[in-house]
């Protein structure tokens, strides 16, 4: 009786002993999933106007929604409307003078000059009768030598007259020179360039916000004098939001740009967010001291974007989050992220043959 216990004792602990095994060496282990540390990285833009002024207007207050192309600050406009008043009159008198050259002369002057010929021809004629009788009455000397000399230059001086009024002629039908019509075009070209600039600056006293965000800071107030560029709001951008975390070089070959993963806060572990990777560094660095890792601080690592395609505003600057890696071959579609403004662009991560 003693040698069965025995017996069926030895045979339990032999099974047990080969179950171990088994599950021990009998199988693979699936190896771990790739977590990683890392932080949201929202962009934030400091808004401020182009051109200086006095605040006549901020429209948005700190936490309120800002969308792109709406209105969020105004500058006082008056001056610059003047500046751009001014330059439209300019431009005008100078578009009208380069019209006038471009035209010519009136017909009335034209015909007002080729009258003055036509009475010149007829003085220049009657005076060039006078000299040549002036001179068959001296041969027979009838008059005297200055009286021939006087009829001699009325009549030259008629022969001038009439060649001054027919160049004056000439000169009206042939127009402005072009000499003088590009000069006015460029003088219209400088003006209207001049005026181009003052509507733009007129223009920029109207702040509009570049794209949907939260306003977070309000730096100036209604009736502040400020100048060009500075910051008048502080706004945090919507989209995109980045994750920027670490890879330690062992692992960088489990990543791959485009490759999906999921993103985890402690607020909300359950209900992940799904992005994937957009930018891998080619630069090695050493551990950022923000970063908590369980390789070393010395370890060399490489820094990776993350795009995160449902963000909401659970994600907030700063805010340590968890990377997972999915597994190859599981498609999210909530993870599709269509042009991604990320810093760079991976192979995608599913090839279609």
């Amino acid at each position: 009786m003693k040698k069965l216990i025995i017996l069926a004792v030895a045979a339990l602990a032999l099974a047990g002993l080969a179950g171990w095994f088994l599950k021990s060496h009998g199988r693979t282990t699936e190896p771990e999933a790739l977590t990683l540390q890392g932080n949201v990285d929202i962009r934030e833009v400091n808004l401020g106007f182009r051109v200086a002024g006095r605040i006549a207007e901020v429209v948005r207050d700190e936490g309120d929604a800002a969308r792109a192309g709406e209105v969020i600050a105004r500058l006082d406009p008056e001056p610059y409307r003047r500046e751009a008043e001014e330059g439209r009159g300019q431009a005008a008198s100078l578009r009208a003078r380069l019209q006038l050259l471009e035209a010519g002369n009136r017909p009335q002057e034209i015909a007002q000059a080729s009258a003055l010929v036509r009475e010149r021809e007829v003085t220049a004629a009657n005076a060039q009768r006078l000299f040549k009788r002036q001179e068959e009455l001296l041969a027979s000397k009838t008059v005297s030598v200055q009286e021939w000399d006087d009829a001699q230059a009325r009549s030259r001086e008629a022969e001038a007259r009439l060649k001054s009024a027919r160049e004056q002629l000439a000169l009206l039908e042939a127009g402005f020179r072009a000499e003088e019509i590009a000069q006015a075009r460029a003088d219209l070209m400088r003006a209207e360039a001049a005026l181009a600039s003052a509507e733009l600056r007129l223009a920029d006293t109207v702040l509009m916000a570049p794209s949907d965000g939260v306003v977070i800071t309000r730096a100036q107030e209604p009736g502040a004098i400020v100048q060009a560029g500075a910051t008048v709001l502080t706004v945090s951008l919507t989209h995109p939001v980045w994750v920027r975390a670490y890879i330690a070089e062992p692992s960088l070959g489990r990543i791959h740009p485009g490759m999906k993963v999921q993103v985890y806060t402690d607020s909300r572990p359950d209900q992940p967010y799904f992005g994937q990777i957009g930018y891998i560094s080619p630069r090695a660095e050493f551990t950022p001291k923000s970063v908590e890792t369980p390789e070393l601080r010395t370890s060399l690592v490489y820094r990776l974007r993350v795009v995160v395609a449902n963000s909401d505003e659970g994600l907030r600057q700063g805010m340590p989050v968890t990377v997972k890696a999915e597994a190859e071959g599981v498609r999210n579609p909530k993870s599709e992220i269509r042009n991604p403004k990320s810093e760079g662009r991976g192979p995608k991560s599913e090839v279609r043959h």
